[in-house]
């Protein structure tokens, strides 16, 4: 088929959304189809054999785009729908295929043009509104409920990556088909043994010093508040212990740094953003990975590639994490700061079942969330889109 694929993010950046298009149109691609992507102007170009990018305009006054919903992103979506029209104008495809918002361009131009859409439901729309804390008017979460339902019953397909996601389409539009594709592939690679020495000297990390790693953004719903009580009360028993988060925007991590502290965690070390190739060292670097997430319901993107670094995971008991963890294979810690810190100490107090759950996750991994089997749910959701 010839795709013609809205996505309103910036493409390419290493964070959530984007990765989860980007091996999307990989995955695509390697089934033989291509990609034409139009989507928002910044980012960084990938080049893809079968991928062709079309930007949108920049509006005025409009230098970057956060994550979640933004005023910016009003004026983004604008210019993103006038370069989509003139894309169906001038090519010739075999069915549209849209991300979040963008569904609702796309519905309209796959009815345009008579050809079958492809919603791709990275989150709930209604639940970004709360996720983010944009806004609590009524009127705006009716319009994202519309819009989302519009998008379920017009799409012949809708791809959800996780089992809630489901759930929420289903409840929505009963007859939806669905088809869920979690984000493995998308999470980024697993680590090499070994690589994590240098990250450890580069940071003066003692050999003998368990490392707690935390990877990822520094939005609100990540729950790095509670992250900081509970270093705090893990170094007030075992001094030793060492903290490390990678990620954030300059600005995020000044924040972040001065909540630390006043919350009592100091000593922890805060990276900054990173190179997504340089994550998987830092996996390879930890004793304990952690993800304190407390909001939400999607599972963070982060979680497979946990997984496949086969160290133990602590993570919040929330079905934000327990869609894909268990007892068996992480951590799961109640999400209070009391909670999460007995969660991080039995990982470091315990370093034989520490091991346990870590190869246990590893095995899931290798058998669950494999680029096969993310390949064979996408050639799935073709199939349905052309039946």
């Amino acid at each position: 088929m010839r795709i013609l694929m809205i996505a309103p993010e910036p493409f390419f950046e290493p964070r959530g959304t984007p990765f989860s298009e980007y091996h999307r149109i990989r995955a695509l691609l390697d089934l033989g189809h291509t990609v034409d992507l139009v989507t928002y102007p910044f980012g960084a170009d990938v080049q893809l054999p079968g991928l062709r990018i079309f930007r949108a305009a920049r509006p005025p006054f409009v230098s970057h785009v956060k994550i979640g919903p933004s005023a910016a992103k009003l004026f983004l979506d604008l210019t993103l729908t006038a370069t989509a029209l003139n894309r169906a104008r001038l090519g010739r495809y075999d069915a549209v295929h849209s991300h979040e918002e963008a569904a609702a361009i796309g519905v309209v131009i796959s009815a345009a043009l008579g050809v079958p859409h492809l919603y791709d439901m990275h989150s709930s729309l209604p639940q970004q509104l709360e996720n983010f804390a944009f806004s609590r008017s009524a009127i705006l979460r009716w319009i994202f409920q519309r819009l989302e339902r519009t998008a379920i019953k017009r799409s012949r397909v809708t791809i959800v990556i996780c089992p809630h996601l489901e759930e929420t389409a289903r409840r929505v539009v009963p007859d939806a088909r669905t088809v869920l594709i979690e984000n493995a592939p998308g999470s980024g690679e697993a680590p090499v043994h070994g690589s994590g020495k240098a990250i450890r000297a580069g940071l003066a990390l003692d050999a003998a010093s368990p490392v707690v790693v935390y990877t990822g953004t520094f939005e609100p719903y990540q729950g790095l508040d509670l992250l900081f009580e509970a270093a705090a009360l893990v170094r007030r028993e075992r001094p030793d212990v060492r903290f490390v988060l990678a990620g954030g925007k300059p600005e995020q991590v000044a924040r972040a740094k001065a909540q630390a502290v006043s919350m009592g965690a100091e000593g922890l070390i805060f990276t900054g953003e990173l190179p997504a190739d340089s994550i998987p060292s830092y996996l390879d670097a930890a004793d304990v990975l952690v993800s304190p997430r407390s909001t939400g319901t999607n599972t963070p993107l982060k979680i497979y590639q946990y997984l496949r670094s086969g160290r133990a995971i602590v993570a919040t008991r929330l079905l934000t994490h327990t869609q894909v963890l268990s007892d068996e294979v992480a951590i799961l810690a109640e999400p209070t700061p009391e909670g999460f810190a007995r969660g991080i100490l039995r990982a470091v107090n315990d370093p034989a079942h520490a091991k346990r759950v870590g190869s246990a996750a590893k095995t899931l991994a290798e058998t669950r969330y494999t680029y096969e089997a993310y390949l064979q749910r996408t050639r799935e959701a073709c199939a349905a889109l052309v039946a």
